[in-house]
């Protein structure tokens, strides 16, 4: 399978990316069929710069059956070539699991019930001070 994406190279602390069309086989650096474009992140997002592709290719690839990264593909949108990507949604794999939840949600209700018992006896309190 075809894929359109990104190859890191520059210096350390100095990103620059080819957007190449590759094999989904083949590692990120490694062995590609042809380079479509490059992005510099380095630059300020309005320089022209910034994102360069080769549309007439990028277009033969697409319609050859080549699938971009989801990176590649919000380059492609931007330069109207290319549908809107739908954005991934992350998994919460830091949420507690159900008991956890059941013992916050317990100790929440107990909180407020005694902050709801707290407030009625100052209510009252005011009342037993004036006599005196």
């Amino acid at each position: 399978m075809l894929t359109l994406r990104m190859t890191r190279h520059g210096a350390k602390k100095r990103p620059f990316y080819h957007i190449v069309v590759a094999d989904s086989r083949s590692p990120r650096d490694g062995r590609f069929i042809e380079k479509v474009g490059s992005y510099n992140p380095m630059l300020p997002r309005e320089h022209a710069q910034r994102v360069t592709l080769i549309e007439e290719r990028i277009k033969h690839w697409l319609k050859n059956g080549a699938q971009p990264s989801e990176r590649v593909a919000k380059f492609l949108h931007a330069a109207n070539i290319g549908p809107k990507v739908e954005q991934r949604v992350t998994p919460k794999k830091s949420a507690p699991k159900a008991k956890a939840q059941e013992r916050l949600k317990a100790a929440a209700e107990a909180a407020e019930a005694a902050k709801k018992a707290d407030a009625a006896p100052a209510a009252e309190a005011p009342a037993e001070t004036a006599p005196a």
